[in-house]
């Protein structure tokens, strides 16, 4: 299957690495490829430039938002949350007409320093916002509780943990938990919390993570849920 994964950082590259990796065909989304090629330098965590690891995976091509999502039978939407929405539209609302798109994002606001806040919250999420601008396309909020490494290999952290999908439409979810039972996830461990709205939840959660992240030292965790 071909999958456009807008974003080309460590999230947006570990998903595609993980989708080729399943015998699906990538290509990743940026606003200016040849500009994005062009960096030489390791991002902010130190991680080496696209261009070095574009070269040791050439079945991933690169392209521009409209490109990739013209290219693509889904989506993954793996850019930063206060830029989702603008790359979104740079991909083009009739080349993501009737798709589904996986939105892993969360809407971190940097705008007063660390920790971040949230914007939007409480009231309406990314994942709304989102699917309000795009009502053609076929949105479910998933993997956005965890670090990308878990996101692909869940039994990086042993024991029982959980994955969850927000969505209005139950094929969507139904295919994304598919992606989910792909990338090693026991099908019983994804919880389907109800329509995009519930995405409030799930972005919600950042705060608490970014703080046991603070607390721990390290992002090798994931929200268990036990039920009675």
């Amino acid at each position: 299957m071909r999958f456009a994964v807008f974003g080309t950082g460590i999230v947006g590259q570990t998903i595609a690495h993980k989708l080729v990796s399943l015998g699906h065909e990538v290509a990743m989304g940026t606003r200016d490829p040849e500009a994005t090629l062009a960096r030489t330098e390791p991002d902010g965590y130190g991680n080496p430039p696209l261009s070095q690891w574009l070269a040791e995976r050439p079945s991933v091509q690169l392209m521009a938002y409209a490109d990739a999502a013209a290219f693509g039978e889904a989506a993954v939407n793996t850019t930063a949350g206060n830029g989702s929405l603008q790359a979104l539209e740079a991909a083009g609302a009739g080349n993501l007409a009737g798709k589904v798109l996986i939105d892993i994002a969360n809407p971190l606001d940097f705008s007063q320093g660390m920790p971040p806040a949230l914007n939007p919250v409480n009231t309406d999420s990314l994942g709304e916002q989102i699917q309000r601008a795009f009502p053609e396309t076929r949105v479910v909020k998933t993997l956005n509780t965890m670090n990308a490494a878990i996101m692909v290999d869940p039994s990086l952290v042993p024991g029982q943990h959980n994955a969850f999908v927000s969505g209005n439409d139950a094929e969507a979810k139904a295919f994304v938990v598919e992606r989910l039972v792909e990338f090693g996830w026991p099908r019983e461990a994804v919880i389907d919390l109800g329509d995009i709205s519930t995405a409030r939840g799930t972005e919600m959660l950042l705060p608490v993570w970014l703080r046991l992240w603070g607390a721990l030292g390290h992002a090798d965790f994931n929200f268990h849920i036990a039920v009675a």
